[in-house]
């Protein structure tokens, strides 16, 4: 006898939300500035040095651009965040404990989404909450359901065939279309990267598990390569090299949120070396986003390359976002932003940091790269690439410090500047 014919999930979406975890709405009265001072303070990545304001959405708001949807957006994340302890933070994604990685998924989706679109509608994080619950309760009737008290191999035989053939997830590798990388477009769409189906797949999971049909303890294998796809193994056969494969709440956000960074990194002239580095590189082959003197010296730099740089740079400045390649500025510093809120890396900071100077907040800049350094201390270089990014933050830090020094500075506003600047780019 099969488990839907004796059991049938409820029908509507209220009772179904109702039997799962309790859904946080997208919004909350946590601040970007006050959740991130107050995590610095608690001796987070900074070393205990409490962080400036995070300034994406004051600078758009200076530049006239609406920020309403994309601050709900932030503090939903935010709250989800918030609910990250060290156990929670550390513990499977199969497991239904702490924040609600779906929920800050589509946060993160709604920030984005406001941020390229200008849309007066905020995207609708609760309705795809919604669907993503049809998705799982789907899985626990009309047949989908493997027989009572079936061993776990045969479980996950039919999640497998219910989430890839029935439902037709697939799995797309390619950064092209960013699209694979934003849990609502996903669930659109069905298909999307390893990290969103992974997610998918554990929401499922956890559906089972709080319905109470799960009577084993299971477990999600993240594949590494390229063609793999997320699946369930009972964890009482795992092996001791399987550790490496499961990927944690904390460890599944970072992941997501560094994706949407390399994505959208706006300078990425070579890809064997890292996004800060390009970015500090990118300081020596013209000026910067404040600057106007086009008598700079340009060294050997081509004709062509040059035309390119600039028709880049044109780009960014009006927020526009044709392909990959030429990067996204806005949504590169939402995801720094909330890489800070995570408190994972302290080279977050210094990325950050890089960001800030070629949008002309001098001053912040030198406070995160200030704080990088502290978060450092007594931790040496490891290779050649890690001596060539100390080497360029001290050269940022002097570079900044001396354009602080200059008489009338701190008159000019790049908030706006940065955001309007229209000039053609030839």
């Amino acid at each position: 006898m099969s488990c839907a014919a004796a059991w049938s999930p409820p029908s509507s979406a209220l009772g179904r939300r109702g039997c799962r975890r309790a859904r946080r709405p997208c919004s909350s009265s946590v601040r970007p500035r006050a959740a991130a001072g107050q995590h610095q303070q608690e001796g987070g990545a900074a070393g205990g040095v409490e962080a400036p304001r995070l300034v994406l959405h004051d600078s758009l708001d200076a530049a006239g651009v609406a920020t309403a949807h994309a601050r709900a957006a932030r503090d939903g994340f935010e709250a989800q965040v918030g609910r990250l302890t060290r156990v929670s933070a550390e513990a499977s994604i199969a497991i239904s404990r702490g924040a609600d990685l779906a929920r800050a998924a589509l946060c993160v989706a709604a920030e984005d989404d406001s941020l390229v679109s200008h849309s007066s509608v905020p995207l609708p994080v609760d309705a795809f909450i919604v669907r993503l619950d049809d998705l799982s309760s789907g899985f626990c009737a009309g047949g989908n359901f493997p027989p009572y008290r079936a061993p776990p191999e045969v479980f996950f035989d039919y999640l497998d065939r219910y989430l890839y053939v029935h439902k037709g997830f697939r799995r797309t590798n390619g950064v092209s279309d960013v699209r694979t990388m934003y849990l609502h477009s996903v669930l659109t769409c069905r298909s999307g990267s390893a990290l969103m189906l992974a997610l998918i797949y554990s929401e499922i999971l956890k559906t089972v598990r709080i319905y109470g049909l799960l009577d084993f303890d299971a477990e999600i294998f993240f594949p590494t390569d390229l063609n793999g796809l997320p699946r369930g193994y009972d964890k009482q056969k795992s092996k001791l090299g399987d550790e490496s494969h499961i990927m944690t709440s904390k460890s599944l956000l970072v992941e997501i949120l560094r994706t949407l960074k390399g994505t959208f990194w706006p300078f990425q002239s070579n890809q064997s070396s890292s996004l800060f580095l390009n970015a500090v590189a990118a300081n020596h082959h013209g000026p910067g986003s404040l600057g106007d003197d086009q008598t700079r010296s340009h060294g050997n730099i081509s004709a062509v390359e040059m035309a390119a740089a600039k028709a880049a740079q044109h780009r960014l400045m009006r927020g526009v976002w044709t392909n990959v390649r030429f990067g996204d500025m806005r949504r590169a510093l939402a995801a720094c932003e909330r890489l800070i809120l995570l408190q994972h890396d302290p080279r977050e900071l210094r990325d950050y940091a890089a960001l800030l100077y070629h949008c002309g907040y001098y001053e912040e800049c030198l406070h995160y790269l200030s704080s990088y350094q502290t978060a450092m201390v007594g931790q040496s270089p490891r290779n050649r690439l890690e001596i060539l990014e100390d080497e360029a933050v001290n050269t940022l830090r002097a570079r900044i410090t001396l354009i602080l020094a200059e008489d009338g500075w701190s008159n000019r506003r790049p908030a706006a500047s940065y955001w309007t600047k229209n000039s053609e780019p030839w």
